[in-house]
């Protein structure tokens, strides 16, 4: 990777790599495909309850973002769709030098090499085939919790069993792993792989080097394998910084497999594409060999575009912006609830732009179930997530990719109509 070089920059696009990208405005994304808000209050669906008459949904549960997507992919998708056909494709050497690129430029890996990187449609598909190689149905995998219900879902569904390894916060309420817990659930439950989500959602931690590297430990000691989901590596909050899990060490370069998007950073779920980084040849040989036994593993001629022009300089520009903006929203936000809602606990996400709320203390104090609560909030129009699925029976998600100028209306109508 030495010596890589940026992406060439078009007329045009240097202009806009030193424009203030708009992150102000909400589009009206009714109609458009966006199950974010054709969900909310729709029977049948697992959306959130609609509101009460008189009030409009805030979409603040599935987590994708309510801004415009960067520029730089529209052109590069649009300049594509401009001819007219679109047969069957190999995939271009510039899909990979970009995907080179924005790992040496946004996570400072050194030594990734075009034939470490592999398709995905899905990091969940990914991640099944992974274990797929390194387990077999019914073999006990573990994951901390609260936990991704994408991971549980999909778990299930395969036939593994789920091993969870509890975040525990501390006294400032900071989440931490229980490395103890973490070491005895894998000698009584015989683990030998572990989903391991960095930065962490819900929770919203970015991992420390350390802290990954004192997991490794534990890992490299009882012959555990990692499957590590880093879809939330760009989206860090207030200055953080992403740690690759292969980065730290030895063992975790050569038995963990990564998964990355561009779909979380760009919000381009609807295109469908994904990748993973294999440095074990051994591994990465019969991954790919599991993963193409559907013959559904492949790529669409437009994601592919997509990634390009999403891993540019313009795209970096834009996802630099993108997280001051978050930021503003996540201090706003837990500013207003750790000073003004007694009762409702979390901690200041350090990545990704989700809110994990507890809620026990101000359900118990004032005779509500957490049920009742949800309905308050979607009621007033917030559509909020239900955390439970998460692992929290007192749970509550909450999505601040949006103005913040509607997540100000939001936790306004919380603060009048729920919590004061």
């Amino acid at each position: 990777m030495r010596g890589l070089t940026r992406p060439e920059i078009s007329p045009g696009k240097e202009e806009r790599m030193n424009r203030q990208y708009d992150f102000s405005t909400m589009p009206d994304r009714r109609g458009k495909d966006a199950i974010a808000w054709d969900f909310i209050g729709m029977p049948g669906t697992f959306g959130p309850a609609g509101p009460k008459e008189g009030f409009d949904a805030i979409p603040m549960w599935v987590a994708d973002m309510n801004f415009a997507t960067c520029p730089a992919i529209q052109e590069a998708v649009i300049q594509r769709a401009r001819h007219p056909a679109f047969g069957y494709f190999s995939i271009s050497p510039e899909y990979y030098h970009a995907i080179l690129w924005w790992q040496r430029e946004r996570n400072g890996v050194d030594g990734l090499e075009r034939k470490h990187i592999g398709y995905e449609n899905g990091v969940l598909g990914g991640i099944v085939s992974t274990l797929n190689v390194l387990c077999s149905r019914g073999s006990s995998v573990l994951i901390q919790s609260p936990a991704y219900i994408g991971f549980t879902h999909t778990l299930e569904n395969n036939g593994y069993r789920i091993i969870h390894n509890p975040l525990k916060q501390d006294e400032a309420g900071i989440w931490r792993m229980d490395y103890e817990d973490m070491e005895k659930k894998i000698v009584e439950n015989h683990v030998h792989a572990t989903i391991f989500c960095n930065p962490h959602n819900p929770c919203g931690r970015v991992w420390t080097a350390e802290e990954i590297w004192k997991a490794m430990e534990i890992f490299e000691k009882h012959s555990v394998w990692v499957i590590s989901d880093e879809i939330w590596s760009d989206i860090l909050l207030n200055g953080n910084r992403h740690t690759p899990t292969q980065s730290v060490c030895t063992y975790a370069r050569e038995h963990t497999a990564a998964f990355y998007a561009p779909s979380k950073t760009f919000n381009l779920a609807g295109l469908v594409g994904s990748y993973h980084i294999i440095y074990n040849d051994w591994l990465r040989e019969r991954q790919r060999k599991e993963a193409s036994l559907s013959a559904y593993n492949a790529m669409n001629v437009l994601s592919m575009h997509a990634l390009i022009g999403a891993y540019s300089p313009e795209g970096e520009a834009w996802v630099d912006q993108l997280c001051a903006a978050l930021s503003e929203n996540i201090n706003y936000a837990t500013e207003m609830i750790q000073s003004r809602w007694p009762g409702i606990t979390l901690q200041r996400p350090e990545g990704t732009y989700m809110l994990f709320l507890h809620c026990e203390e101000w359900c118990r104090a004032h005779g509500k179930t957490i049920e009742e609560l949800q309905k308050m909030g979607t009621d007033v129009g917030v559509a909020w997530q239900d955390g439970r699925p998460f692992g929290d029976p007192w749970g509550i998600r909450v999505n601040l990719a949006l103005p913040i100028s509607k997540v100000q209306e939001a936790f306004g109508r919380l603060e009048r109509y729920v919590f004061a």
